[in-house]
């Protein structure tokens, strides 16, 4: 899905004032809300569907009398409900992470390293470090425990050596979602039916008519990849096989890759709707007058927003299955709680050797 043709929806969780097209002028200083980072009184909000533009029942005088540094809830509120609801998108930032405990967070715990988010993230004018893996495929804004953690900082070498090759987050974030449950899997094909719904084992809905099926998990062991700070992004108008899943983002790196690293992700699935005739992917006008979310047509939907994408379609619609990869990088354990040797290298390892490019665990060697 995306944001073209539903500009006024999805612009609502950004800091631009107005954005409802393409047309927005991101040179307009006037047009960036300060407020939704630096409100304090925690009272500010914006309209779901108001194209970034303030909720009118905000008392803007008063919040605008209170503004302050940024936090961990004025950062959450739109990075920790990404996606339509809280941890949908990354399994590693949710609203848990506001007042974390040690366990969930090391790092943000108050009674650990209390960190705000910009103690990682350093700023300087309004720069902020630090990207999401499909935001920035080339990692120009790249921040990591080196930052922090420099030179030889565990007491065995073994461990230390490890460092060449594994990254700091594989070990020490064994598991993400760790209180709230994230979403696994979306499938857009059962949108319109009228299935029934319901909620599963953690109390999430697994249906919805406008937005089709889920799945939900938590303390999930990541999938591991080889990463060297690059990764490939599907771009709108790519050739897809419909046969196969689609990759939408991917990690860059290998064995042999003398600067790749070993990565924990999160695995998002989906279903989504592709042209059959050109074999890419679609996107769809969902909110407002005439979207799906109304009209329920698929057809009448993705030709409204394959036009305001600029991208030919021929009318011909099906569903192929996608899969995204969200870094792990939140959700810190305690040292004492990181994974031991056995728990990659034991009979019940959790790595896929063979995936990573092994023929077996390398220390059975």
């Amino acid at each position: 899905m995306s944001i073209e043709a539903n500009w006024p929806r999805c612009t609502s969780c950004h800091v631009g004032y107005g954005w409802q097209s393409a047309s927005f002028d991101f040179k307009d200083q006037s047009k960036v809300d300060c407020l939704v980072c630096h409100d304090t009184t925690g009272e500010y909000k914006k309209t779901p569907t108001g194209a970034g533009m303030p909720d009118p029942v905000v008392d803007l005088l008063y919040v605008a009398r209170n503004v302050g540094k940024s936090s961990r809830q004025t950062c959450g509120n739109c990075h920790f409900f990404g996606g339509g609801g809280d941890a949908v998108k990354h399994g590693d930032l949710d609203s848990s992470i506001a007042n974390p405990t040690r366990d969930i967070d090391v790092h943000m715990a108050t009674d650990g390293g209390n960190f705000t988010c910009e103690g990682c993230h350093v700023t300087k004018n309004h720069d902020i470090t630090g990207n999401a893996m499909v935001v920035s495929p080339s990692n120009q804004k790249h921040i990591g425990c080196e930052g922090c953690h420099q030179g030889t900082p565990h007491y065995e070498s073994i461990l230390n050596k490890h460092m060449k090759k594994v990254a700091c987050q594989t070990c020490h974030i064994p598991t993400f979602a760790k209180k709230v449950p994230t979403k696994t899997s979306w499938d857009w094909s059962t949108a319109g039916s009228d299935m029934k719904g319901g909620k599963d084992k953690y109390g999430k809905p697994t249906f919805a008519k406008k937005k089709g099926s889920f799945t939900w998990g938590k303390n999930i062991v990541p999938t591991y990849a080889w990463y060297n700070g690059q990764s490939h992004v599907y771009q709108l108008g790519d050739k897809m096989d419909p046969t196969k899943v689609t990759k939408l983002n991917e990690p860059i790196g290998s064995k042999d890759d003398p600067k790749s690293k070993l990565y924990p992700f999160k695995n998002h699935k989906g279903k989504q709707p592709y042209d059959k005739k050109n074999n890419y992917f679609t996107t769809v006008h969902l909110f407002g007058k005439g979207g799906y979310w109304k009209t329920f047509d698929w057809e009448k939907s993705i030709a409204a927003g394959m036009k305001s994408s600029g991208v030919p379609f021929s009318g011909e619609y099906d569903f192929a299955e996608t899969i995204m990869f969200w870094p792990i990088n939140h959700m810190v354990s305690p040292a004492e709680q990181a994974l031991d040797c056995l728990d990659c290298h034991g009979d019940k390892g959790r790595l896929d050797w063979k995936a990573l490019g092994y023929k077996s665990d390398p220390m059975k060697k």
